[in-house]
């Protein structure tokens, strides 16, 4: 008998569908948020020590490469937000056909890319 299997899996060649995706990054969104929780903690226990460490606290996060990582994370907030309430409906067998999974999918990343825009836009305004 012979084994048709492929034996290498080349990961980039790999086209996922875009529910594909959304779960991808959906799970790579929570490992994220995870590994920011200490970083989050620090920052919160700088910021409660004095009123020194509260400017200081202040002065780390207005570093630009900081304002960028601070997008990166509201976003993947959104988009772990959005894409957990996503797979809680399809849970419950809503949005489980091929069509509203995708319409779905679209929608979990629009949401979260508009709330990333109207956090901003409020915070710069």
């Amino acid at each position: 008998m012979i084994d048709h299997r492929p034996v290498y899996l080349n990961l980039i060649k790999i086209r996922l569908p875009l529910a594909g995706m959304v779960s991808l990054a959906h799970r790579g969104t929570g490992v994220l948020l995870f590994l920011a929780l200490p970083f989050a903690v620090y920052l919160l226990d700088l910021s409660l020590e004095s009123a020194e460490s509260f400017v200081k606290m202040q002065q780390i996060l207005n570093q630009p490469i900081i304002l960028i990582a601070q997008i990166l994370l509201l976003w993947s907030l959104a988009h772990h937000f959005f894409a957990g309430i996503r797979f809680l409906l399809i849970d419950a067998e809503i949005g489980v056909d091929k069509s509203q999974a995708r319409f779905g999918a679209w929608l979990v990343f629009l949401a979260g890319l508009i709330t990333v825009i109207v956090i901003i836009a409020r915070v710069c305004l």
